[in-house]
C-alpha cells in the first residue's frame, strides 16, 4: 500500500482498547508440509504490507513482525529455513520514522506525535535509508505499484527510496521485475502486491492529477502481474497470490465521516458543499449521504484536524495546501500561492467553511460516488486476475477482499473483539491502512489456512495473542 500518510489527531473515538485475551485457541495439528509444497527457501513479494509497514513508517518492530517473518516462522516447523529480512539495524530501530500515540483528548480524539530519533536515514534530500544490499527474501517495497514493476532506475536514487535501500550502487537501474528474476533458486513464495495501484487514487480523494496517482490500467496491471507471476513460477515453484481489499472499507476512510455527521446532525443542518475530482466543480452533499458508501461520500483520515472548523471562516486547508505548493518560509511567498489557489478555485476564505459553494470542503479529503466506484471497478477487475493467475498456475490464493469484507462487523476471536475501527479494531495501526503486529499476525494465519488446504499441508498458525495491537500510552 501507499508509502506515506499524514499525522492523524481530532477524531472522536473511545479508548478502551483490548490487548489481552485468554487462552488461545491454536490449531495443533502434526505439523507437515505435506507432499505437494517445500518450504525450505521461501521469498515474499509485495509492497508495504510485506515490508510490515505500519503506523505511517516502517521500523525494525514492525520488520520483525511482518506477516512473512510470521509465516517463516510458521514454515520453520515444516522443514522451513532462514528468512532474511532488510532489518534496520537496533541502532537505527526507529527507520524512516512513525507515528505513536502519546494520549487522548478530554474528548477521546486520539494525540499522535513523529519519532524523529534513532532514524536509518542517511541522505535528507532525497530522502535515502541505511543501504542494506546482502541478499534478502523479504522483497517487500512500500509504495510499489504492479504499474511500475518494469520501470528503469526504480532502485536508483531518483526512484523509490525503500527498494533502492536494498539494491546494490551498481545495479542502480534494475527494475523490481528482474530484481525478483533473479531468486529463482526459491521453493515458495507469497505475492501480495497491487493495492496501491488504486489506493494512491483513493488516498488522495480522486482529486490529484498527478500520474503516480492515477488508477492503473486495467490491461497494464494484467501484462506485468502475469510477468511477475511467470518469473515466480519459473521453475515450478508453488506459492500464494493474495486479492486486493477493497480501500473504502478500510479505517482511512471510515473515522472521519461520523464525526462530520454528528456535527452537521447537531446544528441541524442538512448538508454541505465540497469540491469533486481534480477540477472545481462543486457538489451538494446531504448529511444522510455521508458515510454512505452505496450513494453517499467517505472522508479520508487526512481530513480529520478540519472536521472541527466546519462552519467557521476558515482558510486553514488552503494555507496548508499554499505551503505544500510552495514550501518556503518567506511569507510574501506563501501569501502570493495561497492567493493564487484561491482565485483558481473560487474560494472566499470568509465565508462558512464546508457549508458553502465559496469555501467547500477540499475534494482531496474526501470521495464522492463517481471516485468510489472507479475505485471499485478497478479492485475488482485486478482481483479477477489475481484469481485467474492462481487458477492458471494451480496456485494458493487467499482472498484479502473477501476476508477484510467480512470482517467489517467485527468479530471475536480467544476473549478479544477485533474490527476495522480505527485504534479500538486492534487490527490497524495507527495510519488507517497498515496493520497492527496483531492484525499482521492474523494475516499471517489465513494465509496458512490457504497453503494448508491447497497443498495438503499443516503448517501450524501462529499464536495471535503474542503479537501487539496499538500501543496506549
Amino acid at each position: 500500500m501507499k508509502n506515506i500518510f499524514y499525522k492523524s489527531s481530532l477524531l472522536a473515538l473511545t479508548a478502551g482498547v483490548l490487548l489481552t485475551s485468554c487462552e488461545p485457541e491454536i490449531d495443533t495439528p502434526n505439523p507437515t508440509a505435506g507432499s505437494e509444497a517445500n518450504f525450505s527457501k521461501y521469498i515474499a513479494v509485495g509492497n508495504s504490507l510485506t515490508a510490515g509497514f505500519q503506523d505511517n513508517g516502517l521500523y525494525r518492530e514492525g520488520q520483525l513482525s511482518s506477516y512473512p517473518a510470521i509465516l517463516a516462522d510458521q514454515f520453520r516447523e515444516v522443514g522451513g529455513g532462514n528468512f532474511v529480512q532488510p532489518l534496520f539495524p537496533e541502532n537505527q530501530r526507529n527507520g524512516s520514522g512513525y507515528l505513536r500515540l502519546v494520549g487522548f483528548t478530554p474528548t477521546g480524539s486520539p494525540i499522535t506525535e513523529t519519532v524523529t530519533t534513532e532514524r536509518a536515514i542517511r541522505s535528507a534530500s532525497p530522502v535515502l535509508f541505511t543501504k542494506f544490499t546482502d541478499p534478502v527474501q523479504n522483497l517487500g517495497v512500500p509504495g510499489i505499484k504492479v504499474a511500475e514493476i518494469k520501470v528503469q532506475g526504480y532502485g536508483s536514487a531518483q526512484g523509490n527510496p525503500y527498494f533502492e535501500r536494498i539494491t546494490p550502487d551498481n545495479q542502480a537501474g534494475q527494475t523490481y521485475l528482474q530484481r525478483v528474476q533473479q531468486s529463482t533458486d526459491h521453493t515458495f513464495f507469497s505475492l501480495w502486491l497491487g493495492n496501491n495501484d488504486v489506493l494512491s487514487y483513493a488516498t488522495s480523494g480522486g482529486a490529484s492529477s498527478a500520474t503516480s496517482n492515477a488508477i492503473t490500467p486495467v490491461n497494464l496491471f494484467d501484462a506485468n502481474y502475469s510477468e511477475l507471476v511467470n518469473a515466480l513460477t519459473a521453475n515450478g515453484q508453488e506459492g500464494i497470490l493474495a486479492t486486493i481489499p477493497d480501500v473504502t472499507g478500510i479505517p482511512f476512510f471510515t473515522t472521519v465521516g461520523p464525526s462530520v455527521k454528528k456535527t452537521l446532525t447537531d446544528n441541524n443542518i442538512p448538508g454541505m458543499v465540497a469540491i469533486t475530482g481534480a477540477g472545481k466543480d462543486r457538489i451538494q452533499v446531504a448529511t444522510a449521504q455521508i458515510n454512505a458508501p452505496q450513494n453517499g461520500v467517505l472522508f479520508t483520515l487526512t481530513g480529520a484536524s478540519y472536521a472541527p472548523l466546519l462552519g467557521q471562516p476558515t482558510g486553514k486547508y488552503w494555507r496548508d495546501l499554499a505551503r505544500q505548493v510552495s514550501p518556503s518560509q518567506d511569507p510574501l511567498i506563501v501569501r502570493g500561492t495561497l492567493a493564487q489557489l484561491l482565485l483558481n478555485y473560487s474560494v472566499d476564505t470568509t465565508k462558512m467553511f464546508g457549508f458553502s459553494g465559496e469555501n467547500p470542503w477540499p475534494s482531496a479529503l474526501l470521495l464522492d460516488v463517481n471516485e468510489q466506484n472507479s475505485v471499485k471497478a478497478a479492485t475488482t477487475s485486478f482481483n479477477n486476475i489475481i484469481k485467474a493467475q492462481a487458477q492458471a498456475k494451480g496456485l494458493a490464493l487467499w482472498d484479502a477482499n473477501a476476508y477484510f469484507t467480512s470482517i467489517q462487523s467485527g468479530f471475536g476471536r480467544n476473549g478479544v473483539a477485533y474490527s476495522p475501527a480505527f485504534i479500538t479494531g486492534n487490527l490497524f495501526s495507527l495510519d488507517g491502512v497498515h496493520l497492527t503486529p496483531r492484525g499482521y499476525a492474523i494475516v499471517a494465519n489465513e494465509m496458512i489456512g490457504a497453503i494448508n488446504a491447497k497443498y495438503s499441508a499443516s503448517v501450524p498458525k501462529a499464536d495471535e495473542t503474542q503479537y501487539r495491537a496499538v500501543l496506549l500510552p
